[in-house]
């Protein structure tokens, strides 16, 4: 099986299961994982998700011997039906927070799709990498973009254009991951990170994400009215009335999502 789906309580959690390939992405593997991010989307019983992989690796991008060009030319792949969408872009499609849990490398497509995830954990053995550029090619599922958004332009550039891995103490040095894990704390840390979210008002987090997300390519003006939108929003919601009700009478709020 090449990625193993489980749900437990609030909390799924996606793992990427090909280690003798160091989880490098096929086809099948791709169709998994969007039938997965579905089921996400469409439960909302599942608030936080935890991605993570088996083995040496997180994942090391596109399985470069069983992946091939297809047949179509790519203005086919770009206009037709399908649409050019990148597995990290799969991601997009899920609302609710995701939680990365780096089990070792992340390489290459491997990097872009923890880019595309909201909070980066990773185990003290993980390494980092965007080496597109020694194969003739480019980081082309948003590490181009995303990279530098998340670590800055200087930072980025230098992973990108010499293609070198950095370690987990650089990775939090600049910013790219938020803790370092012992490797058979990892889960653990993940697990306790999804259920402090899941614990909050679902509307508010997602809302949290969305102005987030979307805010980074506003201007600050703009960017301010989107945020007060949505706190107008959701100050009717019922969730929004028992958080209040809740701390007044010094008890854990109950969250239904509405």
């Amino acid at each position: 099986m090449r990625l193993t789906f489980t749900v437990d309580g609030p909390v799924a959690t996606i793992t990427l299961n090909r280690p003798e390939a160091l989880n490098s992405i096929d086809a099948a593997m791709r169709e998994a994982l969007l039938a997965a991010c579905d089921q996400i989307r469409n439960d909302d019983a599942i608030r936080v998700v935890i991605f993570t992989g088996t083995g040496r690796a997180f994942c090391t991008g596109s399985d470069l011997k069983n992946t091939f060009a297809g047949e179509d030319s790519y203005a086919v792949e770009a206009f037709g039906g399908a649409g050019d969408r990148s597995t990290a872009d799969i991601l997009d499609l899920i609302e609710k927070p995701i939680i990365c849990a780096i089990n070792g490398f992340a390489l290459a497509g491997g990097l872009e799709l923890t880019l595309a995830c909201d909070i980066r954990i990773a185990a003290e053995n993980a390494k980092f990498g965007l080496p597109e550029v020694a194969i003739g090619s480019i980081p082309g599922a948003g590490g181009t973009q995303r990279l530098p958004r998340t670590v800055g332009i200087t930072n980025a550039m230098h992973m990108m254009l010499t293609g070198e891995r950095i370690d987990a103490d650089e990775a939090l040095r600049i910013g790219l991951i938020s803790r370092i894990v012992a490797a058979d704390a990892l889960m653990d840390a993940a697990r306790a990170i999804a259920l402090k979210i899941a614990s909050n008002a679902p509307l508010a987090v997602r809302a949290v994400k969305h102005l987030v997300l979307t805010g980074a390519d506003l201007p600050l003006k703009a960017g301010i009215r989107a945020e007060r939108m949505a706190w107008g929003t959701l100050r009717t919601t019922h969730d929004r009335i028992e958080g209040r009700k809740a701390f007044a009478d010094k008890r854990p709020p109950v969250y239904t999502g509405r």
